[in-house]
């Protein structure tokens, strides 16, 4: 008896990511078969049920792994900061340029100076250079707004980008990311409009898939933070932080005390912040591009997240002032010569570790029959090139809901 399918993926090697086996879960003779854009079966060839399928396709020894997802980017804003790449170049620190007016605060102007449709046709040139790496999923968080206006036009940006590409977007409210110049002085007062205006209305269109804030000292304070995710949380919202990454706030700690779906960044995170995500299941989302970019020397404490096995995830962080970072295969690279991670921890932190860390792990980021038939087929001999190689793509077709 034969099964039908839309389409079979034959005579390939798969790295299917999924949870309890051993490395990548390598399959060396398998066969992927999709039916109404979800996974039918992953598997070897050997063990397969008879598929009717309406197209096979022949994957000439090919790996397929599971599309990849970038689980923190700020793919939209407004202009550039490549005149304070300069200024760093020349000595400044990025906490002197943030403080002279410069940072967030100036993504904040040209971001609030472009239109929606001149933010959506500004980041889809970062978009495609995702899209052309294997990323099925990608989530952008808003954050340069910082005005209600603003921040929903910036949501709305986002949201628009998931139409004009064949791509699942997810979007993050940050409108706690700086202190907006109307509030200078005032950041109880900012939050207090966050929490208290921004949030609900964001919540109302439907426009956000969780809630983020800077916990920093130049950003906000953990008891502000405290105030907003309570607030998110009342709305259904879940969290997620950027936490530790100039300083140790014990942020990381705290997002885990509201259950946060990832604390991201996290070079000055401490054992007892370890120790919160661990039993929360908060995912630690590593941003090598960041810590490369700004000459980061405070490495995040990897030994001790993999002990408490705390999932780690790895992101782009694409943005205009710390990261402008459009190549997941060039982070994935950066978390291994940097952060000394390992292929298998690289390429999970990029699917299904990453996954995790947008609440989506039961839908995508590994290939198990049921999952979104998302995926990226390679021309590698071994899985090690995606991580191994700079500037080189070795992307042969890409696969989104079975398409």
């Amino acid at each position: 008896m034969t099964e039908g399918c839309d389409r079979l993926w034959r005579n390939a090697r798969l790295a299917t990511l999924a949870p309890g086996l051993p490395g990548l879960g390598e399959v060396e003779d398998g066969l992927v078969a999709c039916r109404d854009g979800l996974i039918l079966y992953a598997g070897p060839a050997a063990d397969a049920p008879a598929f009717n399928a309406i197209e096979t396709i022949d994957c000439e020894g090919r790996w397929i792994t599971p599309g990849l997802i970038d689980c923190h980017t700020h793919l939209v804003h407004g202009g550039d900061r490549a005149h304070e790449f300069e200024l760093r170049l020349a000595g400044a620190s990025y906490e002197e340029i943030a403080r002279a007016g410069g940072g967030i605060l100036s993504t904040m102007a040209a971001t609030r100076a472009a239109s929606e449709a001149e933010l959506v046709a500004s980041a889809l040139p970062r978009l495609d250079a995702l899209i052309a790496e294997g990323v099925t999923t990608v989530e952008i968080k808003s954050g340069y707004g910082l005005a209600l206006d603003h921040e929903m036009k910036q949501l709305r940006a986002a949201r628009a980008l998931g139409r004009e590409r064949d791509v699942t977007v997810r979007t993050t409210f940050l409108g706690a990311h700086a202190l907006p110049p109307e509030y200078a002085g005032d950041a109880d007062g900012y939050i207090s409009a966050v929490a208290n205006e921004m949030l609900p209305a964001v919540a109302a269109e439907g426009l956000a898939d969780a809630v983020d804030a800077f916990c920093e000292g130049i950003g906000f304070t953990p008891a502000q933070v405290d105030r907003l995710f309570e607030a998110a949380q009342a709305r259904g919202l879940p969290v997620k932080l950027h936490a530790e990454q100039l300083s140790n706030l014990h942020g990381a700690a705290l997002a885990a005390r509201h259950g946060a779906l990832s604390a991201d960044h996290l070079e000055h995170l401490d054992d007892a912040g370890i120790a919160a995500m661990a039993a929360a299941g908060t995912v630690a989302v590593l941003l090598p591009g960041a810590f490369y970019f700004v000459r980061d020397t405070h490495r995040p404490p990897i030994d001790a997240l993999r002990a408490a096995g705390v999932p780690i995830a790895i992101a782009t962080d694409c943005n205009p002032g710390t990261s402008p970072l459009t190549s997941p295969l060039l982070a994935m690279n950066m978390a291994a010569t940097l952060f000394r991670l390992t292929v298998p921890e690289c390429l999970a932190g990029m699917t299904r570790e990453a996954a995790r860390a947008l609440g989506l792990q039961d839908r995508t980021g590994t290939l198990e029959a049921g999952k979104a038939c998302d995926l990226a087929i390679w021309s590698v001999e071994r899985p090690a090139e995606l991580v191994y190689r700079m500037g080189f793509n070795p992307l042969h077709a890409r696969i989104r809901s079975g398409r």
